[in-house]
């Protein structure tokens, strides 16, 4: 058999369903081949085949999905991907073409054969295996470069495989004989489960912080042996979804960009259990060493370079799985907590997710308060697929409340802009009968705008929400903050091109409704976004809009940024409200 029917086989056997693709001369076997035993789905980027098949994997429940790009500008092409992928520790199984063996470089030249570039060196850098396939393999070689993706800490898996070797006559074989997979994890001891239920019990403000490493089964399951536990939860934003924001010991999202009242609460905590999250600056704020400034953290990753990095400062760093630590953890006595519950619920109770200090001319929604209505439409079966950078992707974290039961899926590592559309489509594919639900600002939505024809052709149903501010919201307020509002390059006035959007939907027979002030998001709206479908929503935005609270940063002397820690957010808070919330804060 021809070795592309052969990994076509294989790649079926351990569960790919999907393959996005972008089509070229030099995976024309492997398309081929692919075709026959995968769903495959074509884009019009490889970067959003990438982005399409991370969101798929996060949103099917278990079905895989790959990417398939060819040589040379199909390779660089997705290489955003990857890299957004490689960050947020996801798995992606991205296989390349290359050309003929006889036509490899080798490094000698610059280039041979034509589209020729070196796509296992650049890949490298943002994968955790990046191989050339120049002669075929057996199931267990094959099989064990694909699991490298989805075992220990996730991320892409690059393979290229050269036009002859696609074609190449092989004898079957049987996958069965090669035995089975290996994908456990290492555990923590008895002995340290027992010390850090220990340190809970001793604790007086013990907080959890749950993060994406927490699988959403895992944390589903263990709902009632949180409330039993007593101890307040928050999440990372890649942990978004795995508790519902009305869970009786739900205390938010903290983040650089977080909420206040969260930030409030973990500062004050004098232990933090950290499963799942390699603590990185968005999380612990760029002033780490004021992260929990009265507290010890316990960090459980399952890489052993992120306990040993050195920011923030860790107590007890736990290399093993963070799935079983916490499931093993809820088991014992956790102590009793109730006067801290209460505090925390009363600095969430004090501090409102959208605070009246944002103001927005009239003529314009605030986008806070279009999220506000837009969380309370949404139900528990929706996918919510928020933007990855920028006004629209801060309101998003900040003041939706998501429901038990909701897929929250973004890429905020990378922080690039672009990604919402292509990962709307990959989770919508991935899962037909729920609705996914998609903002993004303009500036970002034109990164990968070309995409609105994927999703109509595949008739997705998918409600995109469009904050059309005229341009890059956030480079706009870093300018006016910074730089005494000396725009460059930031909006249609100082020369970036956008679109007129209701025109371009149309273009692609996509129905557009336009929401400009507070009664538009009535009846009718509610209408529209409940009828399953495309249909795509602008959300007419002040391109003057503050978006408070945030972290507050100053331009040294030196010319470098100071910031603030995580518990002071601007605009500040006045002195009687600070003492109410902020009681165990240092002085």
């Amino acid at each position: 058999m021809k070795h592309s029917d052969q990994l076509a086989d294989w790649l079926f056997e351990l569960g790919y369903t999907q393959c996005f693709f972008v089509a070229g001369g030099n995976i024309m076997h492997l398309l081929e081949s692919l075709s026959r035993r995968l769903d495959c789905r074509p884009v019009i980027n490889e970067v959003a085949a990438g982005v399409a098949a991370e969101y798929f994997n996060q949103t099917s429940g278990g079905r895989r999905a790959l990417a398939l790009v060819t040589a040379g500008p199909g390779l660089t092409n997705i290489i955003t991907a990857m890299a957004g992928a490689y960050l947020e520790s996801r798995e992606l199984l991205v296989i390349g073409g290359q050309v003929k063996t006889a036509d490899l470089s080798h490094g000698k030249l610059r280039q041979r054969g034509i589209q020729e570039i070196d796509g296992v060196a650049i890949a490298r850098p943002v994968s955790v295996r990046s191989v050339l396939i120049d002669q075929p393999l057996d199931f267990a070689a094959f099989r064990d470069l694909v699991e490298a993706s989805r075992t220990g800490r996730p991320g892409p898996v690059f393979l290229e495989i050269p036009l002859d070797v696609q074609a190449v006559q092989v004898e079957p074989q049987t996958p069965s004989v090669f035995g089975s997979y290996d994908e456990s994890l290492a555990r923590a001891s008895e002995e340290i489960l027992k010390k850090i239920a220990g340190l809970a019990r001793c604790a007086e403000r013990p907080l959890l912080l749950i993060g994406g490493g927490v699988h959403r089964a895992t944390a589903l399951d263990l709902s009632d042996e949180l409330v039993r536990a007593g101890v307040p939860v928050a999440t990372t934003w890649n942990g978004a979804d795995r508790i519902g924001a009305d869970h009786p010991v739900y205390v938010g999202r903290p983040n650089t960009w977080g909420q206040r009242s969260a930030n409030l609460i973990l500062q004050q905590a004098d232990l933090v259990i950290a499963l799942g999250t390699r603590l990185g600056m968005q999380q612990t704020g760029f002033n780490w060493q004021q992260f929990v400034p009265r507290g010890a953290v316990v960090q459980v990753e399952i890489d052993p370079t992120e306990l040993a990095k050195g920011h923030p400062r860790v107590e007890h760093p736990i290399c093993v799985d963070a799935n079983d630590f916490l499931r093993r953890l809820l088991r014992d006595d956790l102590g009793r907590h109730e006067e801290w519950v209460r505090y925390a619920r009363e600095i969430r109770a004090t501090l409102p997710l959208i605070e009246s200090v944002n103001q927005t001319a009239e003529g314009y929604l605030s986008p806070h308060r279009f999220i506000e209505r837009l969380s309370s439409l949404c139900t528990t079966d929706d996918i919510i697929v928020p933007c990855s950078s920028g006004g629209a992707f801060t309101v998003m974290m900040q003041a939706f409340e998501q429901k038990a039961g909701q897929h929250m899926v973004t890429n905020k590592g990378l922080a690039s802009m672009g990604y919402g559309l292509s990962g709307a489509i990959g989770a919508a594919i991935a899962q037909p009968e729920r609705r996914v639900v998609l903002v993004e600002g303009d500036g970002g939505f034109a990164q990968n705008l070309q995409e609105i024809g994927t999703a109509q052709m595949n008739r997705l149903n998918l409600k995109i929400f469009l904050f059309d501010d005229g341009g890059y919201a956030s480079i706009r307020m870093t300018q006016r903050n910074y730089f005494q509002g000396r725009y460059v390059g930031c909006d249609r006035t100082t020369g970036l091109g956008l679109p007129d959007w209701p025109r371009l939907f149309s273009a692609w027979d996509v129905p557009v409704m336009v929401l400009q002030d507070a009664a538009s998001l009535q009846q009718a709206f509610a209408a529209a976004f409940a009828r399953p479908g495309l249909m795509a929503f602008i959300v007419k935005l002040d391109p003057e809009q503050t978006y408070f609270p945030k972290i507050a940063s100053r331009i040294a002397a030196s010319g470098a940024m100071e910031s603030n820690p995580l518990h002071f957010m601007s605009p500040d808070l006045d002195e009687a409200t600070l003492r109410r919330v902020g009681r165990f804060l240092p002085h």
